[in-house]
């Protein structure tokens, strides 16, 4: 069996504003949840996404369980999410006495099956918990169309998405409410943390009474509903804020790592560069493509893959570009910028010889009839 070098998730990189934020929260001693970091955080992480607010929270899972509360989620009421998933996204909706209705996962994406969605929408049906799964969007647009004609909440789990996209507008920005993490292994982090995103007033005041054990203003200590202790503390806000200063940074660098800098990390091929089993690709606005997709002969196909090679200049892909020729394999040149492409998933099946190119066509696509060649060299 072919050993594979070990792919971290993520290495968190502390080497920017981090140790001078952290000096001075230490030296005005605002360390706790009060402080101007958390502001800043806050504030800067709203308009990376392009939201009215943001509150930052103690986990992605806290931000999960004050998202579920603030939107009243409670007996009676159902809530669809993908049973792929972390058992974070569940905790709250079982608690709070709701039924959580679980979707399968779709089995080229992994991320939630859109047509059991669908079926599973009742009278009962007051959110869908949207999950995207390991960088990869879900397909949101038709999910957010059923939400608004049955008026159902979405709350969208983007903790594993910041920096992505979908159709052009960053990850985070769909749901009602959005929720992030900040664990080590996410590409922004404060160790332990997490943020809600919503652009609804109401919802945002809701989640800071709620992470704040809802004291009230006049009457801190009488207590209308139960909230937690959930505040991020300064010196989290403080390390996030270095880290959110290089996110676009971070970003590039985990691309460069996942498409094929060196010879044995090429995608889709192994390390003899042999065609193997089923693999994926799916590139969004700012992806660029050093991993191999064979370029099709008929340029004018209504396929996903031959509109983008038909709309991208031939002379950015070039046998040997970045690294050489695999297996009939073409690299895209780094220029050639997936812009206006965004959304594109192509599934290679090497055993049966087909594409699917699934965004225009479900059809299977005879590998040997519309490729050029896919023998090693």
């Amino acid at each position: 069996m072919t050993k594979y070098p070990f792919i971290p998730v993520n290495i968190p990189l502390l080497d920017g504003n981090e140790k001078k934020y952290l000096n001075e929260c230490i030296d005005t001693g605002w360390i706790s949840s009060e402080g101007k970091f958390v502001n800043q955080f806050e504030d800067q992480f709203a308009n990376r996404l392009g939201r009215n607010y943001a509150i930052a929270v103690t986990s992605g899972t806290a931000a999960l369980d004050v998202a579920i509360e603030a939107l009243l989620i409670g007996p009676g009421d159902e809530v669809i999410l993908p049973a792929f998933t972390i058992i974070s996204c569940i905790n709250q909706v079982i608690r709070s006495g709701a039924t959580p209705v679980l979707v399968d996962s779709d089995p080229l994406t992994w991320n939630m099956n859109l047509q059991q969605v669908e079926e599973k929408i009742t009278e009962h049906t007051k959110a869908i918990l949207v999950v995207h799964i390991f960088g990869l969007p879900v397909d949101i647009d038709p999910i957010l169309e059923l939400a608004q004609k049955k008026n159902i909440k979405i709350i969208e789990d983007a903790a594993e998405m910041l920096g992505q996209t979908y159709n052009e507008k960053p990850c985070g920005s769909f749901g009602d409410i959005s929720t992030f993490s900040f664990y080590p292994n996410k590409l922004v982090t404060t160790g332990e943390g997490g943020m809600i995103v919503t652009n609804d007033k109401q919802l945002a005041d809701d989640c800071r009474s709620l992470r704040n054990l809802c004291f009230q203003p006049k009457k801190r200590f009488v207590h209308e509903r139960l909230g937690w202790n959930y505040r991020m503390t300064n010196i989290q806000a403080a390390l996030g804020l270095a880290q959110l200063e290089r996110l676009d940074e971070f970003v590039q660098r985990n691309l460069a790592e996942r498409a094929g800098t060196t010879d044995e990390m090429i995608w889709l091929l192994d390390k003899y560069a042999s065609p193997v089993g089923r693999s994926g690709l799916y590139a969004t606005r700012k992806d660029y493509l050093r991993l191999g997709i064979v370029i099709a002969n008929d340029w004018k196909s209504d396929t996903c893959i031959g509109k983008y090679l038909r709309d991208v200049e031939k002379n950015k892909i070039s046998k040997g570009s970045g690294g050489g020729f695999y297996g009939g394999f073409f690299h895209f040149d780094r220029n050639a910028s997936m812009k206006g492409h965004g959304g594109q998933r192509i599934i290679i099946d090497w055993n049966s010889g087909s594409v699917l190119a699934l965004n225009a066509k479900t059809d299977d696509y005879d590998f040997k009839n519309n490729f050029e060649s896919i023998s090693p060299e």
